[in-house]
């Protein structure tokens, strides 16, 4: 199982950036699906992004329309790291923010980091 050490989270005002970082073991990260989730107080974990390779070095992205356009998700193979740049935050960001990991977008769920906290203020 990949372990996964989400960083990058703290508090920001409305319209502000936050750049989250994922760091995973493993020794072909490079083609594994990389996700980010949300969970915001009393509501169900949601999707927020995802990376997954289509092979060679082609990867495809996917967002939820509620972050379209604002958060980019990236990664970065020599360092076993993925990436969420956030920008133009808004309040209902606010939630506590998951790394995930699988061998591909069917099993992007398989692991899953301890999260960190984004709180967005207006």
């Amino acid at each position: 199982q990949v372990q996964l050490v989400e960083s990058g989270g703290g508090l920001v005002q409305a319209g502000a950036s936050l750049r989250l970082s994922c760091a995973a073991s493993g020794r072909t990260f490079s083609t594994y699906a990389m996700g980010w989730f949300r969970q915001a107080p009393g509501k169900e974990r949601e999707f927020v992004a995802a990376i997954s390779w289509r092979g060679g070095s082609t990867y495809s992205t996917d967002y939820a329309d509620s972050v379209k356009g604002r958060f980019t998700i990236t990664r970065d193979n020599a360092k076993n790291t993925v990436y969420l740049q956030m920008d133009s935050l808004k309040p209902e960001d606010t939630a506590v923010y998951y790394c995930s990991a699988g061998n591909n977008l069917a099993t992007i769920r398989r692991s899953w980091g301890q999260g960190t906290q984004v709180t967005v203020s207006s």
